[in-house]
């Protein structure tokens, strides 16, 4: 196999999968194909739409139409020349709780017909499943993942091992990590659909990422039944390149429109918000007078092209170093989403390390959501671990974030730093100057410019949780710097009172002299007459 990663951000990867039909991009949708209910055929799939890949079901096949799709092939019996993948029947587990097929028997037939990639025949776990029940299908999984491989004979198919253990983390740390020790060169996260219709999408993330650590990086990772554009974005931020659904036809049997931002029934619409051919050409109204059929195909395409759109807007999310930006936008679009995107902070420590350090574009700061962004944690850690002020420095001068980046060389900071730099000279380089910003936190004067912290627009005014998390930076960093003076230039219309009240806090608990000055409470000739008096007094201090 070749799986081929070309460009990164988060855990999103735009890839290129090698299968023996072709390569296909990653990320990936894979429309359902039912040979025997067709809104839109297989090839029109390919040629009109652009997916490059469709997924059917083996089991299916070979209930219903046995050896037809040997004899004729896979590719000619559906009509396709892309790339197939085949499931096993294992929803057909989940829903009626048996098949009438074996493991030998629906790996055999996926050989046989001509599968680009197949699936074993696993037992999906479940949603309401106690965990008794759960632990039995992950061990049933693995025993007839790891016999698998004396089944197999073709060496050109790709297979997936898929991750069981549903809502129970411990198990599905369990199951990747015997997966990953096996040789199959894809992996799928098994019963996720229930998760999904539940809007559970935060028990969601913590599924994917569970497999997700648990799995070799190298390896693409499926999620079964994610097939609705309002969650791509964010499933594929976590760290999933494949996905299957049947949504787009499902949802126009039942006259639903789908959008980037959620579902409308066509029936209380007025206006269609998208410009696919499809929506270009008809109003709401034409369609609903239209026959049930036709109806319905008019909302399979349109379904389908808005799920090309997002996964486009996606791909180009990732070249630009936006996803975490895209993600967010799609969050705010339904609560559980939100939700989810909240819970991404439990990961973030992972997630930075997967994450690329350094992008093209800066980054857009929202609110305390994107406090558990990659760059923000790499950049806290780095300065944790990496930077101690200068030996010489004595006296911390805190100096607040100001509208032109970087800090030290806007107006605002001209004639401070005029003071500092006549007074340090003096003094042997006793004064050392960190602004306090968010979201980064605490931002010495030497690294003003290091990506990415002169290279982001943040949101005002800030909200609270992001006021208290910087302040929290700003403590931990006098805390662990040690100084011997801190002088805090406060300003509390923008940050109230945690700034001022955190420094004092972590002085009084290390001992250190505190002092501070309030900007904007004086003439700038005041300001800084003051701030001179208490920069010498602090000074006089020192041996």
């Amino acid at each position: 196999m070749s799986f081929e990663i070309r460009e990164k951000d988060l855990l999103g990867r735009i890839g290129k999968l090698k299968t023996k039909s072709g390569t296909v991009e990653t990320p990936l949708l894979f429309p359902v194909v039912n040979p025997s209910i067709q809104l839109v055929t297989p090839q029109r799939l390919k040629d009109e739409f652009g997916f490059e890949a469709v997924i059917t079901n083996a089991y299916i096949l070979w209930k219903r139409y046995q050896n037809r799709p040997i004899d004729e092939g896979l590719q000619k019996f559906l009509n396709y020349d892309g790339s197939i993948m085949t499931d096993s029947g294992a929803y057909q587990i989940l829903v009626y709780g048996n098949v009438e097929v074996t493991q030998k028997e629906i790996v055999d037939y996926q050989e046989r017909i001509g599968s680009d990639i197949a699936t074993i025949l696993d037992i999906p776990t479940g949603w309401h499943v106690p965990k008794e029940k759960a632990q039995e299908t992950v061990a049933e999984t693995l025993k007839r993942a790891k016999a698998f491989f004396k089944l197999k004979t073709h060496m050109d198919m790709l297979w997936v091992g898929p991750v069981q253990g549903g809502r129970h983390l411990d198990l599905v740390a369990k199951s990747a990590k015997a997966m990953s020790k096996l040789p199959f060169q894809i992996h799928a996260l098994g019963s996720p659909t229930e998760v999904m219709e539940s809007y559970r999408y935060d028990v969601l993330v913590d599924m994917i990422l569970t497999a997700k650590m648990n799995l070799p990086l190298e390896r693409p990772l499926h999620l079964f039944g994610a097939g609705h554009p309002h969650m791509m974005a964010l499933a594929v931020a976590l760290g999933c390149d494949l996905f299957d659904s049947a949504a787009y036809a499902l949802y126009a049997r039942e006259g639903r429109y789908m959008t980037e931002n959620g579902t409308w029934r066509l029936g209380e619409m007025d206006y269609f918000p998208c410009q696919c051919p499809r929506c270009a050409a008809a109003t709401p109204k034409q369609v609903l007078d239209m026959l049930k059929q036709e109806k319905e195909k008019f909302l399979a395409e349109h379904n389908l092209h808005v799920c090309v759109a997002e996964l486009k807007r996606i791909k180009q999310a990732i070249r630009d170093g936006r996803l975490w930006e895209h993600v967010e936008m799609r969050a705010h679009t339904h609560p559980a989403l939100l939700t989810a995107l909240k819970r991404v902070r439990d990961y973030e420590t992972y997630i930075e390390k997967s994450s690329p350090t350094v992008k093209q574009s800066g980054l857009f700061f929202f609110d305390s959501v994107g406090l558990a962004r990659p760059e923000i944690t790499h950049y806290r850690e780095r300065l944790g671990k990496r930077f101690r002020p200068p030996k010489s420095s004595k006296v911390l001068v805190l100096v607040p974030q100001t509208r032109q980046k970087p800090f030290h060389r806007s107006e605002e900071f001209k004639d401070t730093r005029r003071i500092i730099n006549r007074l340090d000279e003096k003094n042997a380089g006793l004064i050392h100057v960190c602004f306090y910003a968010a979201p980064f936190g605490i931002i010495p004067l030497e690294l003003d410019e290091v990506y990415p912290l002169s290279q982001h627009e943040v949101a005002m005014p800030l909200d609270s949780e992001v006021k208290e998390n910087v302040a929290d930076q700003v403590a931990q960093y006098v805390i662990v710097s040690r100084y011997e003076t801190v002088v805090l230039l406060d300003d509390p219309e923008t940050w109230g009172s945690s700034i001022k009240r955190e420094c004092r806090r972590a002085c009084a608990k290390m001992g250190v002299q505190f002092d501070s000055l309030r900007v904007h409470a004086k003439s700038t000739k005041e300001f800084l007459a003051a701030l001179e008096t208490i920069l010498k007094k602090s000074l006089s201090n020192k041996p």
